[in-house]
């Protein structure tokens, strides 16, 4: 549900072409009967081929705004999150999965929203903030996308930005064991087991004269979480 996350949320406007655009989203903190049948399920079939497990100091906090922040080396880490906590999860993903009608509507209705990742996308910076202001989760992946290998490179800024709007707290996760299950470029999945590494919380960027948020400290931030998230990989991947 997410190959990618970009800041990349951005500040410019989606292509007349992008999938899923126009697409209506209005953050809905009701447990539907598909989303909780799903969630289940997902549990489920995790559960069975990769036997995750949670470690780590952090914690999801139990109330008000969440961005989580994983590393992102399969196309699978997004349903591994459901193990990081009960409350309810939002996501944004690949806008490409809108090209199927239905499975764009599927997916408003676990909710998902797209995002163009060829160019910044007004629309999805928006709907993750309406995410956060109503005080609930928000699966980002700061890498933007799917990558390879055991560092994490340079991240885009939506996460910090995000927070420094919303005042939402960041949980770094570290996702040992993914790339493996389901690399890239593979469709069919393998049996490994998968851990989570979950760091501690970060808060959101303080905010300074006249209640704005400097730019550099969003990159202060946004190379706090990086910095982060490389821990908590290698923890996880150990």
């Amino acid at each position: 549900m997410s190959e990618d996350s970009s800041t990349a949320v951005g500040t410019g406007d989606q292509r007349e072409a992008a999938p899923g655009r126009g697409a209506v989203f209005v953050p809905d903190t009701r447990r539907s009967l598909t989303y909780r049948v799903f969630r289940r399920l997902l549990r489920m079939v995790l559960i069975a081929w990769f036997t995750p497990r949670v470690e780590g100091p952090g914690k999801i906090p139990a109330e008000g705004p969440v961005i989580i922040a994983p590393v992102h080396r399969s196309f699978i880490d997004f349903g591994f999150s459901i193990f990081l906590t009960d409350r309810k999860m939002f996501f944004i993903a690949k806008d490409s999965l809108w090209k199927f009608g239905p499975l764009g509507r599927f997916l408003l209705a676990m909710g998902a929203f797209p995002v163009h990742r060829e160019a910044a996308d007004r629309a999805a910076l928006k709907h993750a903030q309406l995410v956060l202001a109503e005080d609930e989760v928000l699966v980002l992946f700061p890498e933007g996308t799917r990558q390879e290998g055991p560092l994490v490179g340079e991240i885009l800024e939506g996460a910090a930005f995000l927070a420094a709007r919303t005042g939402a707290t960041i949980v770094p996760v570290g996702i040992g064991g993914s790339a493996k299950a389901l690399p890239k470029g593979k469709k069919l999945p393998r049996r490994t087991k998968v851990t989570l590494y979950v760091g501690e919380v970060i808060e959101a960027p303080a905010r300074g004269a006249g209640g704005r948020v400097a730019r550099s400290v969003v990159h202060e931030t946004t190379v706090k979480l990086r910095n982060s998230m490389q821990d908590c990989f290698d923890k996880a991947s150990a």
